[in-house]
């Protein structure tokens, strides 16, 4: 007996609390049926789901359709589709046309973009923009393709910023998007495919890519992955870019996201996919490396030497904002026979009246750099790029004078910091960000052991990272098959192949050079 308890007591604590959903269940069943071929029935059925008229923006036009002599009516929202198209190439012709017709789309003079029957489908239909027309006597709904939403032009990029190269960005209209990667590749083979990711929020994500590219099981994953969420709302991409994530609790991105569509056309070229959202401006690029994280567009725009030369210049960075605070603390604290004699009797000099250890002092000016930084983004922008300058001059030379930092460690944490900002993917640049601190952390513990420690554990860690499947130091490690663009690139002509850990239906993406 007291086994059963046990046991019942333990499934009854691993369980997960169930909550029925408080929504109407009539309404449900409605949204199931398919509309009737009785006009006022219809009508009733859409004022009630829409809650006519106590919802302003739900417009219900009625009217008689001449030329049928029988009596119609449209639905739409206003604020998301174009009134005047509707006034003029739908209900206008419907009302004046007097030629005898049986067809509605000989009647009117905007296109239908399709037609449907059941009444949930309409409804999401309506909510996305479309106009719905139902007609007298009709068991189906006519849908016109009239959205018209508002929002921000073309821009240039503000995240990933290029001298040379195409300046355009995503915006949060998805339709713009698809056009500026239609734009620059054009192609039959481009496909979008849309997919709902949310009950009730009811939105879609668009996957592109090229049909005589891409990998079959690659893509099937994708899509699995997106088929078997079961939640209510996903607003942003970024969003679902935590939700795809195979480790979203790990430091180190495994997933690219990207606003501008130059670099997304670039590897749907290469037989990557990409999924796009409304209201996102940017995409996510699948599957994704480390290298992919670590590169910048800019990097193929210049011409190979001054490339090379960039990327050289940001590896050195990667590692100046990673080990030059731990490296600091190490020497200064267990390691100081590596210091030349002169440059250690001018630490110490700088140091004597510093009460704080030197790991203090970093994690002090490491602090106080981050909070700089960060306040000169959240600030309004005019007032950012001083905010971060004079407070940091400030901050720095009142600390000095007041012997609390030496003037050492504000030129280690300065040349830190503003290696940090050449990593110009985000999500990479915050996990050099906090990878830092686990480094300034084992350095005070263990000084050099405990870097090179960390360091190990950390390459153990990356190299068992995926990104649907791709490993995260691919095609470095697992070796495979590449144009090995990794730490520097060869001159176009040399580029022919494509990455062989995507395993693409053509490898080759150059057949002469």
């Amino acid at each position: 007996m007291r086994e059963k308890i046990s046991k019942l007591w333990k499934k009854r604590l691993n369980t997960e609390p169930e909550f029925n959903e408080q929504s109407n269940t009539e309404v449900i069943e409605l949204k199931k049926q398919d509309i009737s071929t009785s006009y006022d029935q219809n009508l009733a059925t859409f004022k009630t789901l829409f809650t006519v008229p106590d919802n302003i923006d739900v417009k219900v036009r009625e009217f008689t359709i001449t030329s049928l002599k029988r009596k119609g009516v449209i639905i739409f929202l206003s604020t998301m589709a174009d009134i005047q198209a509707i006034m003029d190439s739908i209900v206008e012709p419907l009302i004046d046309n007097e030629h005898p017709s049986k067809k509605i789309p000989d009647i009117v003079s905007y296109p239908i973009a399709s037609t449907a029957s059941n009444i949930g489908e309409i409804t999401e239909y309506i909510t996305a923009g479309i106009t719905a027309l139902f007609v007298e006597g009709d068991d189906q709904c006519y849908l016109f393709e009239t959205t018209k939403i508002s929002g921000r032009s073309i821009e240039k990029s503000d995240n990933e910023v290029i001298v040379k190269g195409a300046k355009e960005a995503f915006n949060e209209r998805v339709i713009d998007n698809i056009s500026l990667i239609r734009k620059k590749i054009k192609n039959e083979n481009l496909l979008v495919e849309t997919k709902p990711i949310s009950k009730r929020s009811r939105n879609n994500v668009f996957i592109v890519y090229q049909k005589d590219l891409v990998n079959e099981e690659l893509l099937q994953t994708i899509k699995d992955k997106l088929e078997s969420f079961e939640i209510d709302s996903i607003l942003d991409l970024s969003i679902l870019e935590q939700i795809l994530e195979e480790r979203p609790r790990s430091i180190f991105p495994t997933l690219l996201y990207t606003e501008r569509p130059d670099r997304a056309a670039a590897f749907i070229e290469e037989g990557h996919i990409i999924l796009l959202m409304e209201n996102s401006p940017g995409c996510l690029i699948l599957p994704a490396t480390f290298w992919a994280l670590f590169h910048s567009p800019e990097d193929h725009y210049l011409r190979t030497p001054y490339g090379n030369f960039i990327r050289i210049l940001r590896i050195l960075a990667l590692f100046v904002a990673v080990f030059t605070s731990p490296i600091y603390i190490a020497i200064t604290n267990f390691h100081v026979g590596m210091i030349p004699p002169d440059l250690l009797m001018a630490i110490a000099g700088t140091r004597e009246r510093v009460p704080f250890p030197s790991i203090v002092e970093v994690l002090m000016m490491e602090i106080a750099f981050e909070l700089i930084r960060e306040a000169g983004l959240r600030v309004p922008s005019p007032i950012g790029p001083t905010i971060g300058i004079v407070g940091a001059l400030i901050l720095g030379q009142a600390a000095v004078q007041a012997n609390i930092i030496s003037p050492i460690v504000i030129i280690v944490i300065a040349l830190s910091g503003l290696s940090s900002f050449i990593i110009s993917d985000l999500s990479m640049n915050f996990a050099i960000r906090i990878t830092r601190f686990l480094f300034i952390f084992s350095a005070g513990f263990m000084g050099i052991y405990g870097v090179t420690a960390l360091l190990i554990a950390g390459l153990y860690y990356l190299v068992s990272l995926k990104s649907f499947g791709t490993p995260y130091f691919a095609p470095m490690t697992p070796h495979s098959f590449s144009s090995k663009d990794l730490l520097i690139r060869h001159v176009p002509m040399k580029e022919k192949f494509r990455p062989g850990y995507l395993k693409p239906k053509d490898m080759v993406k150059q057949r002469k050079g």
